[in-house]
């Protein structure tokens, strides 16, 4: 390992070393010291780095270097994508001025009262810290003026390009002095950031940290293969086995599942909270403290409401749901394996996802190696170590010793052996938590699942033969749910062109309120009155029933295997399509099922055209999923808590 430079010989004055002293810095990170001089030479700088690899002090020294204490107009702003990370940079930025006096540093941001924050935008702060959407409001708004600017800084700007703040920044960028230095920090370059560093950076100091996931060398990344309603089982068997787990964050789509994983997990006897944007800024905060002195232990969290948290505790990153691209993921395992300590980052992947596996491993240029979900056995063999070292460190301190008399009033009263009396306690104790598999170890859900993962690929159709017979029986079969592709499911929804809708509409509220990724959507089909998509087979009721009370323009999805009855519409027809398409669809109508006096089929009702007949009420079915009939299995919905056999649960003792 190369020698580092030290601080003092890095340009920084003396407050900021003695300031640096005091945090306990002793030798700059590499970001550190190629941007360092860099800003304090006036140069624009170019940074591509990890979350965790010291960018705030990177741009943070040299920015507390150059400011003028005695003039309090604006000097430096620092755009963050997220609050939490915007209170973050912004108490680092506190910490490295406490040695030099007059320097005030304001984070502003969304969720604030506006009226406190124009209260100290006119105390006249020199350093504001704040998200790109509150920012141009108060720029707007006359309250924050940046004539005097001397600093702009862009952290972790691929995040701001995933959450659309691109076009704010490139409107902020354009109303600043011109002779201002930039800094932009990204963990990954894509081309819309190369494209604004083009236009905005003069000559920029170029500087990359490590090729691809410098910041997760030290990450142990593995995957799970695991069906979207064994996850939470999957979830809990790896909390209770994953050795070296101090703390985890537990990555969700969206905010309703964080919290429902989090009641779930806490059903079992986990110390664990949700966080989530729809949660209050002190309520989160609140979250990110307790986890940090170890009053939680899980924290299930959205992308957004995770940004910015830094915990040393956290040795694992849960990806509970599979993230929308790599770079969303690098920025997720960033959260552990941070300042050289070790950490571990498992995905939890739906066997059609897999091809995210490859983006991961050519960003990161790391492996990220398969990892079965620990069975039954394992879960067993985890809950008696940890049952054992409790009584080993019992029987160490002494304290065990002033139960001897009750031990023999027990034996004379049960009037039983020593290791039969011991047993009984032994169960007693860990009647909540069995630390025996069941019998039963063959009807363990998650291995069913493994072993039908192949099946699960293969065509949904029926066989061409079985059609023929069916037609030659003179059947009238009804027609399954038309699909995409593998796995996929066409859904229909009664929005369409003439109410304004198109097909970037529908994907922005299936990914933005739904909680959907871009991979999860198929093919969209648009008509005048009304539109289909097609989805994965595997998404269960629960989230059906969600989608299908988004509304675009004004009118609900209604998301629905039936094909809506709209003469003309339906490409290859000349008037509306039947459906059936509901968890009977296979069964035969009453009219069409044999006649049992003469053993022949009967003669199915036809219409003008010799068509089946469309139901008479002519009324929308109620939602019928992919995985109607089938009955619930034990993660979905709300009720995560497994409940048969093939399960080692944790419950709560009644009060």
């Amino acid at each position: 390992m190369s020698e580092l430079t030290p601080f003092s010989r890095l340009g920084l004055s003396e407050p900021l070393i003695l300031a640096l002293d005091r945090l306990g810095f002793e030798q700059p990170t590499p970001v550190q010291a190629a941007c360092i001089p860099a800003l304090l030479g006036g140069r624009d700088v170019l940074g591509e780095a990890q979350t965790g690899t010291g960018k705030t002090g990177a741009f943070g020294l040299p920015l507390i270097a150059m400011i003028d204490a005695g003039d309090r107009s604006v000097q430096a702003l620092v755009l963050t994508p997220t609050r939490e990370l915007a209170n973050q940079v912004a108490s680092a930025l506190a910490g490295f001025a406490a040695r030099l006096p007059g320097i005030d540093i304001l984070p502003v941001y969304g969720g604030q009262p506006m009226g406190a924050q124009l209260r100290q935008l006119r105390t006249g702060p020199q350093i504001v810290v704040g998200t790109p959407g509150r920012v141009v409001d108060h720029m707007k708004r006359g309250t924050l003026v940046l004539d005097a600017l001397k600093l702009v800084v862009l952290d972790e700007a691929d995040e701001m390009l995933r959450m659309g703040f691109i076009e704010d920044i490139e409107w902020i960028l354009e109303q600043t002095p011109s002779e201002r230095q930039t800094a932009l920090f990204s963990a990954t370059m894509p081309a819309p950031i190369r494209r604004i560093a083009h236009r905005h950076l003069r000559a920029p100091e170029e500087i990359r940290i490590g090729a691809g996931n410098e910041a997760g060398a030290d990450i142990d990344q593995s995957y799970c293969l695991v069906d979207e309603r064994h996850k939470l089982e999957a979830l809990a068997r790896l909390l209770e086995v994953e050795s070296e787990l101090d703390a985890a964050i537990v990555f969700a789509r969206t905010k309703a599942a964080t919290q429902e994983i989090a009641d779930a997990l806490a059903a079992r006897g986990h110390k664990v909270s949700a966080l989530n944007g729809d949660m209050e800024q002190k309520d989160r905060e609140r979250v990110v403290a307790e986890l940090r002195d170890g009053r939680l232990d899980v924290v299930v969290a959205t992308d957004v409401a995770a940004r910015g948290m830094d915990v040393p505790r956290i040795t694992h990153v849960f990806n509970f749901d599979a993230p929308g691209d790599a770079e969303a993921y690098v920025h997720r395992i960033g959260r552990t394996g941070r300042a050289g300590r070790k950490g571990r980052a498992i995905l939890f992947l739906e066997p059609r996802r897999r091809r995210i596996l490859h983006e991961i491993e050519r960003l990161t240029r790391k492996p990220v190696r398969a990892h079965a979900v620990p069975d039954l056995h394992a879960v067993s063999e985890s809950r008696q170590a940890r049952f054992a070292a409790r009584i080993d460190a019992l029987l160490a301190s002494g304290d065990s010793d002033r139960h001897d008399e009750l031990v023999d009033v027990l034996l004379a009263r049960c009037k039983t052996s020593e290791r039969d009396l011991a047993s009984a306690l032994v169960a007693l104790v860990t009647e909540m938590t069995p630390l025996l598999p069941p019998g039963d170890t063959t009807a363990d859900p998650l291995t069913r699942a493994a072993a039908a993962v192949d099946d699960r690929r293969a065509p949904r159709g029926r066989d061409p033969k079985e059609r023929r017979s069916r037609k030659e029986a003179g059947q009238a079969t009804a027609r399954p749910p038309r699909t995409g592709g593998d796995d996929m499911v066409r859904y229909y929804m009664p929005v369409g062109r003439q109410h304004g809708v198109g097909a970037r509409e529908i994907v922005g509220a299936l990914t933005h309120e739904g909680g959907l990724s871009g991979a999860d959507i198929g093919r969209i089909g648009l008509m005048d009155h009304f539109s289909h998509v097609d989805l994965p087979a595997t998404l269960n009721e629960s989230t059906m029933r969600r989608l299908g009370r988004i509304h675009v323009a004004q009118r609900k999805l209604e998301l629905t295997l039936e094909t809506p009855e709209i003469a003309g519409e339906v490409p290859g027809t000349a008037g509306p399509r039947v459906r059936v398409a509901s968890a009977q669809a296979d069964a035969p109508r009453r009219a069409d099922r044999p006649d049992r006096s003469s053993g022949k089929p009967a003669r199915p009702k036809t219409g003008r055209a010799g068509n089946t007949k469309a139901p008479q009420d002519r009324k929308r079915r109620p939602f019928a999923g992919p995985s109607a009939g089938r009955g619930r299995g034990p993660a979905q919905g709300k009720d995560f808590t497994a409940r048969n056999a093939g399960t080692l649960a944790i419950r709560r003792k009644p009060v």
